[in-house]
């Protein structure tokens, strides 16, 4: 059963982002210039800017199933779907028993929570009036088991609760099964709903940490000297995962090779990231691919634009690429805002494409950058034409000092 040697390869790709609701739509937004943040209004809190995401929810559910599940299940659905599609697997035909689902979330049960006692609220805090669906919506597992009871998938299925570095996060666990043979196929990413919930809002708030600005569209900002908080995003990205040999045998089109990653922990602060740690976490995972630094074409940055947080992870760049002359640096979050769980699955699939078209996404809302955030390479404003791009670095950082880096590989023989 054990795998060990064997390669693993991304084959399909399903998505639903503020910006767009296919790889396709997402790219052509993010070479173009073109973020999508809006103006909610949230309980408690009043107008925010959010990321909000308008996929087609009866797509892959019913109404009743709708009622019935969360938002984060209906995203985790949605793309899980849309990935399985791209990858052209006929799931219908697979052992639904060697299909694992490995979702990462940065938190789950404060939407449902926080409604049920706002409902209960209206009857004089009467708990008669509380959900019977309360429990099976606020378990840590429900998107990733909403996913299999969808597409009845009965191998193993679990959430990945790994703050902000959780998207990245299912995707190591899933190589990491694949390769130990547990499972043929997997499903792998992040899914955020924190747009529903005023304590997210409200808990950045109180650190200082929410951004505001009068254009929703400009509020997200990373390394701009004007940036003041971060965004809070909905969304979703989940790919499949296959060993290579096992691709290869049913003519799968390769849309990228995993060859390297690594995950460690500051242990210095809830809030704070720790420069050292991160730099360490991408020597790590460069090392792991067994290749050079200077083989490393783009840094796909988790800058969140926080005013410190920003300045901590370009110290870590500095510090690993500063003798990487070709090595090109971008951000997505001044499209979409920060989808939490789903960011580093998103941003990574934002970055995918640039394998095949040699070009590289801007990092939008730089009006004028800040010095402490000066980065070689950082592409800004507009999209770059480069000779090629054959190894991506993907950044996902979270609270509590995790730590999280993927190292992406183009596959030389796809046809994707």
């Amino acid at each position: 059963m054990y795998m060990q040697g064997s390669r693993i390869v991304i084959t399909g790709v399903g998505l639903t982002s503020p910006n767009g609701n296919s790889i396709q739509e997402f790219r052509s937004n993010l070479l173009n210039g073109i973020p999508n943040i809006q103006e909610i209004d949230l309980r408690y809190m009043g107008k925010v800017p959010a990321g909000v995401c308008d996929f087609e929810t009866t797509k892959y559910q019913s109404r009743k199933e709708l009622r019935v599940g969360t938002r984060a299940g209906s995203i985790a659905i949605y793309c899980a779907s849309e990935a399985l599609n791209d990858s052209q697997i006929d799931i219908a035909n697979f052992n639904k028993d060697r299909i694992g689902v490995y979702i990462g979330t940065t938190e789950h049960g404060n939407v449902e929570t926080e409604n049920e006692i706002y409902n209960i609220s209206k009857f004089d805090y009467d708990t008669r009036y509380w959900t019977h669906h309360h429990n099976p919506r606020t378990v840590a597992n429900n998107p990733a088991g909403e996913v299999t009871i969808n597409l009845g998938i009965t191998g193993p299925h679990y959430t990945i609760g790994a703050a902000c570095a959780a998207g990245n996060a299912g995707l190591i666990q899933a190589v990491q099964m694949l390769k130990l043979g547990e499972v043929d196929l997997a499903l792998a990413g992040g899914v955020s709903e924190s747009i529903q919930t005023f304590g997210i809002f409200a808990g950045f708030k109180s650190q200082g940490a929410l951004a505001k600005h009068e254009n929703p569209n400009c509020a997200s900002r990373p390394f701009d000297q004007g940036r003041n908080g971060i965004v809070v995003s909905e969304g979703g990205c989940i790919y499949t995962l296959e060993r290579l040999e096992d691709a290869q045998q049913r003519g799968a089109s390769i849309i990228a090779e995993i060859i390297g990653y690594c995950m460690n922990s500051d242990a210095s602060d809830y809030v704070l990231p720790n420069p050292e740690r991160q730099a360490e976490c991408m020597r790590k995972a460069v090392h792991s691919a067994g290749i050079e630094l200077n083989a490393v074409d783009l840094v796909s940055t988790h800058a969140t634009s926080t005013p410190q947080g920003d300045i901590q992870e370009c110290t870590a760049i500095r510090e690993v690429f500063h003798n990487c002359p070709k090595t090109y640096i971008n951000n997505t979050k001044g499209f979409i805002g920060h989808a939490m769980g789903a960011a580093g699955a998103l941003e990574l699939a934002g970055n995918l494409p640039s394998f095949q078209d040699n070009t590289i996404h801007p990092t939008i809302n730089i009006e004028q950058l800040d010095e402490a955030c000066k980065l070689d390479n950082l592409v800004i404003n507009e999209a770059l034409a480069v000779d090629s791009v054959d190894i991506i670095l993907n950044n996902s950082f979270g609270m509590l000092g995790i730590n999280s880096a993927l190292v992406l590989k183009k596959f030389e023989h796809s046809s994707h």
